[in-house]
């Protein structure tokens, strides 16, 4: 529950959850056994609704850019790294594509040439948590609190303060709108990926995007060197390459600046 300007705003969570409580209620008028449906289906939908990258179910999150806007976004999610950044940086600066790099705070710190190198080419910073925990989303208030406000600390002795945060691996949790709103922040997922499992499945990237982009999605894709099986820098560079001249056709690549119509980060 949030109060802005006098007005009591509900999450879509506690909107559903009031509608299954009254709907528990009066089905229990009838029989105990019918009430037990509402509150089963709010039950499940809690559970399964922060696995979807897309659904604002406990907080808004931005998952592509407001209708009306056209263009598509490019995102670099679990960066940076000194194999697989400067050969991205690289790439965008040849087809003059903006970006946003949703960076790892503590490999930020451990290579602050690489997040120097990203603003002074004009691309933008997000905050994706402090060591990419996956299940951080499953930990306690305090330990998300901490995650968030360190790696924030981080990025600020770095000479930015990001204003998105994109969570591991997209998911959300009751928890994450307060501990964002005392930062001055704002959840962002993405409408559109290469289901690449984090450059461990390189081959086909560009074909799987291509096939599914479409004018206001923001693209999540990743910075870090591919490995697995069959898994190589020249093949992701390849098929960067692929996706980016195939876009040039498609839609106008802008930035998520641009897209959103507000500041995504504050240079300090």
């Amino acid at each position: 529950m949030v109060r802005e300007h006098g007005r009591i705003h509900l999450s879509l969570a506690e909107k559903t959850g009031l509608v299954s409580l009254v709907t528990g209620l009066g089905l229990g008028l009838v029989s105990p056994f019918y009430a037990v449906f509402p509150l089963a289906g709010f039950l499940l939908l809690s559970l399964g609704a922060p696995f979807l990258p897309a659904f604002s179910y406990y907080l808004e999150v931005i998952s592509r850019c407001p209708a009306g806007r056209p263009g598509i976004v490019l995102t670099f999610d679990d960066g940076p790294h000194p194999d697989s950044t400067p050969v991205l940086l690289e790439l965008l600066a040849a087809y003059g594509y903006p970006a946003t790099f949703f960076l790892v705070a503590e490999q930020a710190r451990q290579y602050p040439d690489l997040v120097r190198a990203i603003m002074e080419q004009g691309h933008t910073i997000g905050n994706h948590s402090l060591r990419h925990d996956n299940l951080l989303m499953l930990r306690s208030y305090r330990r998300l609190r901490a995650d968030i406000g360190k790696s924030q600390e981080i990025f600020q002795a770095l000479g930015v303060r990001p204003l998105l945060f994109r969570p591991p691996v997209g998911i959300t949790n009751p928890s994450l709108g307060h501990v964002l709103r005392q930062e001055g922040m704002l959840a962002i997922n993405y409408s559109c990926r290469a289901m690449d499992r984090g450059n461990r499945r390189v081959h086909g990237l560009a074909r799987r995007i291509l096939s599914r982009v479409a004018p206001g999605d923001i693209v999540m894709l990743h910075d870090q060197p591919p490995h697995g099986r069959n898994a190589s820098l020249s093949q992701w560079q390849r098929e960067l390459e692929s996706l980016f001249s195939a876009l040039k056709t498609r839609s106008p690549v802008v930035d998520l600046e641009s897209c959103l119509q507000r500041p995504v980060m504050v240079r300090l």
